[in-house]
């Protein structure tokens, strides 16, 4: 897993719609709890700490596949789910948005206090990734949000993000604390370091190096700084197009759940009338479950798990949304009770759409397969943040916003 770079997002604005904050939240949090019981919680640090993969997680909830407000819109909706039983999970969500941000030093201090950490160099260490994103950006970006994940072992990652009002462009930062190093040593891995070096307490004698290189890092040129940085760039448009997905991954998935008998993965699916759809979304949460780190350098592939809230690059389809949810947290409630059967037949499930990416992709599918879920959304009451979808008005609206407001042939 890559543990720490950037990723550049179009400024967008608005609010997420009332039908879709609670599933958010309930999505985010299935996945979130699934991946604690498969592989624990460095695991789910270190996936947090990968800013494509973080990007894929919100595409997977709902929100639009590109937007700057997936950092808050997300990482909010966890907060809310997950903090309630952090003492349970081990996993705590500090920070946030605005005046938010700020009160994350009282926060950090009493968790650190509830589980014997040290919370002055905690303190110091989310305040010094704070500062380096901040100084690292030197073409106009204003740092603010910061959110801080922590565990009840130490381990931390800081999601920060800056925006620019002129250019309307947003940059998000990642940090995990096992991989943070001088960037002179890991040039190529951005603010990350040995993947394999685990340091899950900073108080802990082996953290020396890690200190030390912190305060390394504040002396190092912003212009270095950002070229060290895994960086990546997501376009200003608002529509999906074939150069933004791995396609033969994305076919594979379409073959899996439209080609294949549903009966096949029963031991999973035991709800009557689960279709296709949701056997898409399904392989697709299970991908971002169990999926190796390789496979989210095109997180607009994800949107077409249950569709954006924008519409892009379909509508939400509620159905299907609420299946793949309720069967996720039935994997995970099965999974703290002993029975790990549904946990791995979703794992089954993502080992299928793997294996069926060696088969030919068809060419140029991407606005069929768009058209077909815009027709289905037309006439099954799918979702956007404007409300329910009115056939032959909606897809209109929204195609004149985005060409507007952001070019549709623009990049």
């Amino acid at each position: 897993m890559i543990n720490a770079g950037s990723i550049g997002m179009p400024l967008h604005f608005g609010k997420v719609p009332g039908f879709l904050t609670e599933r958010m939240g309930n999505m985010g949090e299935a996945i979130v709890e699934s991946i604690l019981v498969n592989y624990g919680k460095s695991e789910l640090l270190s996936r947090m700490s990968d800013p494509n993969w973080f990007q894929a997680l919100g595409a997977v909830m709902g929100m639009h596949w590109n937007s700057s407000g997936v950092t808050a819109v997300t990482l909010g909706a966890l907060k809310k789910k997950l903090n309630p039983k952090s003492h349970e999970l081990g996993v705590y969500i500090l920070g946030g948005k605005g005046k938010q941000a700020y009160g994350a030093k009282r926060q950090i201090e009493r968790v650190a206090d509830q589980h014997s950490l040290d919370g002055k160099q905690l303190v110091k260490s989310a305040r010094m990734a704070a500062r380096i994103d901040n100084n690292a950006v030197q073409d106009g970006f204003d740092l603010y949000q910061q959110y801080f994940l922590l565990t009840d072992e130490g381990e931390w990652t800081s999601i920060s993000q800056g925006m620019n009002k002129d250019n309307r462009r947003a940059r998000r930062y990642h940090w995990h604390s096992p991989t943070v190093q001088s960037f002179s040593s890991a040039p190529h891995s951005g603010i990350a370091g040995i993947e394999q070096q685990r340091i899950l307490n900073l108080v802990d004698p082996e953290a020396e190096t890690l200190q030390n290189n912190m305060v390394e890092l504040t002396q190092e040129k912003p212009s270095e700084i950002i070229k060290a940085m895994n960086s990546a760039e997501m376009p200003n448009r608002h529509d999906v197009r074939k150069e933004d997905i791995n396609q033969a991954r994305l076919a594979s998935v379409l073959d899996l759940a439209y080609n294949r008998d549903i009966e096949k993965f029963d031991d999973l699916v035991d709800m009557h009338g689960v279709g296709p759809r949701t056997l898409k979304a399904l392989a697709m949460a299970s991908e971002v479950i169990h999926g190796d780190s390789t496979r989210f350098e095109d997180p607009a592939r994800f949107a077409f798990a249950v569709g954006g809230k924008d519409g892009r690059p379909h509508p939400i389809d509620t159905k299907s949304f609420d299946e793949t949810v309720e069967m996720l947290q039935n994997s995970v409630d099965k999974a703290n009770m002993g029975d790990k059967d549904k946990s791995n037949a979703l794992k089954r499930l993502h080992k299928a759409a793997v294996s069926g990416e060696s088969k030919g992709t068809p060419l140029d599918f991407i606005e069929e397969l768009i058209d077909n879920e815009w027709n289905h959304a037309e006439n099954n009451n799918g979702k956007t943040f404007m409300g329910s979808v009115v056939k032959g008005l909606t897809r209109k609206v929204m195609d004149t916003q985005n060409k507007v407001l952001y070019g549709r042939d623009s990049d």
